[in-house]
């Protein structure tokens, strides 16, 4: 039903179907009255059909048919983030968040669960009505490496979430105190096949990326370097500039700084590819084939939430991160602005879960 400057349009279909004859002709001798008034109705149905053509009503009950179905969205969107205020996670989903409101004509509001290493948000996401006013910004760590490292975890990553969108990715990098004499990957494989056990590596904790990364350089390398866990990336990196421990990894925008004023000595980059952010930093891979991880963001709904609502989140979003305004924001927080399809973005999910069970398993890492 529509209605305009006060005038009620029913649907074409209930129109035609209120006109449909009432089938009461039922003797031979009935049969050619019934035939009149059949063709009659039918002559005013399709001069009815052509009105509202002309009217432009029916084009426009079947352009927006889909809009109208869902009306989405009618209300502001929530918008959860399983970290604290402040925090990359946060800053990126903010970013994001303002910019998709003005395009949705809904506010999106960002509702921060942080707790357990993201579990707690997460859990709340999963559970939330599967209406499309509910959805999750993760970072991929929280989401991929949680199921191995905790005993019980609240939430199924495949079977309680449709994945929308990949939202951004951020470089972890390799980095040394200047003292180490070690001016690329390489150089630092062979200091630390010299003395077995002997390098420290810095980390925000256990279980964490940097941590991770480090057990997967060991691995991937052939190598025996300490792990030295810390409460948080900045004291780790603190403390790598201090000397007192030789090595860590780092997101970007933590440890560049260091890096520009020479207090730190970028060796690698762990992403597949060189970053757009730093071209002239060589990957990991370059020296240790294989190797690659990437620190990413994602945009997911509860599972069940109508395809129709995902579908039009997803070109909306996408649309968003094409935006030079949010790219340039994001790349101001060591981030690049990345989308895909949701079955690319399953893939990647399903991939991570594999690739850091086996470093979880390796390492023995584990939080309960």
């Amino acid at each position: 039903m529509l209605t305009i400057d006060g005038f009620t349009f029913l649907p074409v279909s209930f129109m035609l179907m209120r006109f449909r004859p009432a089938r009461l002709c039922t003797e031979m001798e009935q049969a050619t009255a019934c035939h009149d008034k059949e063709t009659q109705i039918e002559g005013i149905k399709e001069k009815t059909f052509h009105l509202l053509c002309a009217g432009g009503i029916v084009p426009a009950l079947l352009i927006s048919s889909s809009v109208w179905a869902s009306g989405y969205p009618m209300k502001p969107v929530t918008l959860i983030v399983p970290q604290a205020p402040g925090g990359a996670n946060d800053v990126v989903a903010r970013i994001v968040a303002q910019r998709l409101g003005a395009v949705l004509g809904q506010p999106i509001v960002v509702d921060n669960r942080p707790g357990a290493g993201g579990n707690m948000g997460i859990q709340v996401a999963a559970k939330a009505p599967h209406d499309g006013y509910t959805l999750l910004l993760t970072v991929g760590s929280s989401f991929t490496i949680n199921p191995s490292l905790y005993r019980k975890i609240p939430f199924d990553p495949v079977k309680d979430f449709e994945p929308i969108t990949l939202v951004a990715t951020a470089p972890y990098l390799l980095v040394t105190n200047p003292a180490i004499q070690a001016r690329s990957v390489q150089d630092l494989i062979g200091l630390a096949r010299s003395k077995p056990g002997k390098l420290d590596y810095a980390s925000a904790g256990n279980g964490t990326l940097n941590h991770l990364l480090g057990e997967m350089l060991k691995a991937k390398a052939g190598i025996e370097i300490t792990h030295v866990p810390y409460k948080s990336a900045a004291a780790a990196a603190t403390d790598v500039v201090a000397g007192q421990v030789p090595i860590t990894f780092g997101s970007l925008p933590g440890v560049m700084p260091f890096v520009k004023t020479g207090q730190l000595r970028v060796l690698g980059v762990a992403t597949e590819k060189r970053s757009r952010l730093i071209p002239d930093v060589p990957t990991i891979g370059e020296a240790i084939p294989g190797y690659s991880a990437v620190s990413w963001y994602g945009l997911l709904a509860p599972a069940g939430t109508p395809k129709e609502i995902l579908a039009q989140l997803h070109a909306e979003v996408t649309k968003v991160l094409h935006g030079k305004d949010v790219q340039d924001k994001l790349a101001a927080q060591g981030a690049e602005a990345a989308s895909n399809t949701p079955e690319q973005f399953r893939a990647l999910i399903k991939d991570d879960l594999v690739k850091w069970a086996k470093v979880v398993r390796d390492s023995g890492a584990q939080v309960d």
